[in-house]
């Protein structure tokens, strides 16, 4: 209330100010725009969001499919690179055979001969790895119209509703995943879903990382370090034996900091079957929280990336399939091992294999798990 005894000039500065004030910009609208980024074939209209954080990092997500289209940090100098690979416009991500960036489900990774049997029913899935079903089927939530709510600050709130049967499937399967981009330059990343009927779930990112920026050549001399200690060994189609085999003595221990490309074309069986690195470690973890799954640094741009999840397994896959034929951002030809993922999950083709970590997910139950991606440099 403005008080009786002020005078007219005096009433109206406070008029104006207070009108100022009412108009100030909402908290998430500096920290989220959104623009149109294309059509689905279908017609569907696919926004793409921008989050940028008080240091100035960005990251851009995609309704189609949850993608992660960029995400640009600092380097040792303050400079800003996009560290994700991906596609210019949107025409790139309809087919995108690389799942660059997208959330995958309902089925990360692997199951064996499309198949799994829950409470006695047998499931069958779409083959699309051969006669192995993978990251979700056909049509997996990377290929899904996500329905986008800004948070506040620099978040963005994804649902979707797969339907029973949706991919072979069982049950109405409601899910909600929310990207946060932290002034830690942390790029955090919350799942939750539920179900009506008894199923099998396994939700992971699949961004695609080159720390010394996006088409900036291979990521070889990138220094790794895995928290872990076992991983799981795989046949010649890539699913897991069922083993939990120690990494001591193998190219697979990456327990202390090596580069990539050290041991990338050893002739160990397991390094020739994934044609490059392209397998699931055991993560070192107690309890249910957040442990440090890796670390990378980027030695010329001094770039870091600490991988942070609740999951007890991490894939790490080196871009073996990449060729060459995949022109992405500023038309730069992604070949061989120019980029890493690290797809924190449950492991691959736990529905047939009981001595796994389960992936069922119960009526009544609330599936849970973050990941989080956090950038820093070195000096």
């Amino acid at each position: 209330m403005i008080a009786r005894n002020l005078s007219p000039l005096l009433i109206l500065a406070v008029v104006i100010t207070m009108n100022c004030s009412s108009n100030k910009e909402p908290e998430a609208s500096r920290n989220i725009s959104s623009r149109v980024f294309g059509k689905t074939p279908a017609g569907e209209t696919v926004d793409l969001y921008t989050l940028k954080n008080a240091k100035g990092a960005e990251a851009a997500i995609s309704t189609y499919g949850g993608v992660v289209v960029s995400l640009k940090v600092p380097d040792r100098s303050g400079v800003l690179a996009d560290v994700v690979l991906g596609y210019d416009d949107f025409d790139g991500y309809v087919q995108n055979p690389a799942h660059f960036g997208a959330i995958v489900g309902r089925y990360g990774n692997r199951i064996a001969h499309a198949k799994f049997t829950l409470d006695g029913v047998a499931y069958t899935l779409a083959k699309n790895d051969g006669e192995n079903s993978l990251h979700g089927g056909t049509r997996g939530f990377d290929k899904m119209l996500w329905k986008a709510k800004p948070g506040s600050g620099a978040s963005l709130e994804l649902t979707s509703l797969s339907k029973d049967g949706e991919e072979g499937y069982p049950g109405n399967l409601s899910t909600t995943v929310v990207y946060t981009l932290t002034d830690d330059n942390e790029l955090k990343i919350d799942y939750t879903a539920t179900t009506d009927k008894d199923t099998v779930l396994n939700l992971t990112n699949h961004s695609y990382f080159n720390l010394a920026g996006e088409g900036q050549g291979d990521i070889l001399a990138h220094q790794l370090t895995i928290n872990a200690g076992r991983f799981t060994p795989v046949d010649k189609t890539l699913i897991p034996t069922g083993e939990l085999r120690s990494v001591e003595g193998t190219p697979l221990d990456f327990r202390q900091p090596h580069a990539i490309g050290e041991r990338i074309n050893s002739t160990d069986e397991q390094i020739v079957l994934g044609r490059g690195y392209d397998h699931n470690f055991v993560l070192n973890r107690t309890g249910d929280g957040l442990v440090t799954a890796a670390k990378v640094t980027e030695p010329k741009s001094g770039r870091v990336l600490e991988v942070l999840t609740t999951e007890p397994g991490m894939q790490f896959y080196t871009g073996n399939f990449l060729d060459g034929t995949i022109h992405g951002k500023g038309g730069h030809v992604y070949g061989r091992r120019t980029a890493f993922c690290m797809e924190t999950q449950h492991y691959p083709d736990s529905p047939n294999h009981p001595d796994f970590p389960t992936t069922e997910l119960k009526p009544g139950a609330v599936y849970r798990t973050t990941t989080v991606y956090r950038f820093s440099t070195t000096p």
